[in-house]
């Protein structure tokens, strides 16, 4: 898999010719598993064949189950400069319910290591959880306040079809996740966050200043970006385009020098709904005169026309010719932009 990944690395180094590269993210399946010095042989291929910036954030996700004192010391000792820890509840119910595989304890005491010796952590919780009332999830932001990271990330409970909560979802043994409580959770979220100086930058991420994600926001804000791997997707601001999701098929075309992969290539009225569902989505807003620019002023017309009731209701707001989402239209974001996107 190793050599695969390296074999694409230099197959499409091509396509990001004259790029300057920012970030560098491990994600997808569980990362982590990768060695110290596996994941600086990707590094140095990256470095080898791309033009990268003075200090790229370089990111990590990870489970807690994952992150022992060991590991933790071997990646602050490598190129790896940001840990993304997927935490979700420092409770061991909630954790049991999702079928996480850490504890309670392995959650708080990774955070604890990490924090020594990474500046940059992101942590993940999730909201809207059956049986966790609003205290309890309280009591969840707060614990992880205490260890002074920099990004928040949270999300409300989606049960996905075929998953083991699903199963118990429709036989009754759970409750199904409630919208009203999920709505509540995001308030309370958005506002013990943005009491103790996190910006809430994103519809799910809350960030320190200095300390937004550089990866993500590349995405929000319609960057180009490569996918290597199995399953991975790239964009280049015209066309969409995925790797083959078989382990053995990708490895297989790979070792051949041939790139599994297929392509889209993306209409205007797709990518004027990508950019007003990113842009919705966090505090860049969408912009009218962006929308004039890139996509006709048919489009410009057409998205002052379908805000209009949303400007009513106190749900948008139109500042500088940009279109935001208010604090109360915050929750109901992808809903609102699903109404503006051109069908």
């Amino acid at each position: 898999m190793l050599t695969a990944l390296e074999g694409e690395l230099e197959l499409r180094a091509e396509e990001f010719s004259g790029e300057l590269v920012e970030t560098i993210y491990f994600g997808g399946g569980t990362p982590s598993l990768l060695t110290a010095a596996e994941l600086e042989r990707l590094i140095a291929k990256v470095y080898q064949h791309y033009n990268l910036a003075t200090a790229p954030e370089i990111t990590l996700e990870a489970n807690p189950d994952d992150l022992t004192e060991t590991r933790i010391r071997e990646l602050a000792a490598s190129p790896v400069n940001r840990l993304s820890i997927g935490i979700q509840s420092f409770f061991d119910s909630d954790l049991r319910l999702m079928n996480r595989a850490h504890n309670a304890e392995e959650a708080l005491k990774c955070l604890e290591l990490a924090s020594k010796c990474f500046d940059n952590i992101t942590a993940d919780l999730i909201y809207g959880i059956p049986g966790m009332d609003n205290n309890r999830w309280k009591e969840n932001v707060q614990k992880l306040l205490q260890f002074d990271i920099p990004h928040i990330s949270a999300y409300a409970l989606t049960v996905e079809t075929g998953t083991a909560l699903d199963r118990f979802v429709n036989s009754g043994k759970v409750a199904a996740p409630d919208e009203g409580q999920a709505e509540e959770q995001f308030a309370v979220l958005a506002a013990l966050l943005t009491a103790e100086g996190f910006v809430h930058y994103e519809l799910s991420n809350f960030g320190k200043e200095g300390y937004f994600s550089k990866n993500n926001t590349s995405y929000w804000l319609g960057k180009k970006y490569m996918g290597i791997g199995p399953s991975a997707h790239s964009y280049n601001g015209r066309e969409r385009s995925w790797n083959v999701a078989s382990n053995p098929k990708y490895i297989k075309a790979m070792l051949k020098g041939e790139l599994p992969q297929e392509k889209e290539l993306l209409s205007i009225a797709d990518r004027y709904n990508e950019y007003v569902m990113t842009g919705l989505r966090t505090i860049w807003g969408v912009a009218a005169v962006k929308v004039r620019e890139e996509f006709g002023e048919h489009y410009e017309k057409y998205l002052i026309k379908q805000a209009e009731k949303y400007l009513g209701n106190g749900l948008l707001s139109f500042e500088k010719g940009v279109l935001y989402t208010t604090s109360k239209g915050k929750f109901l974001t992808d809903g609102i932009a699903s109404d503006l996107f051109y069908v």
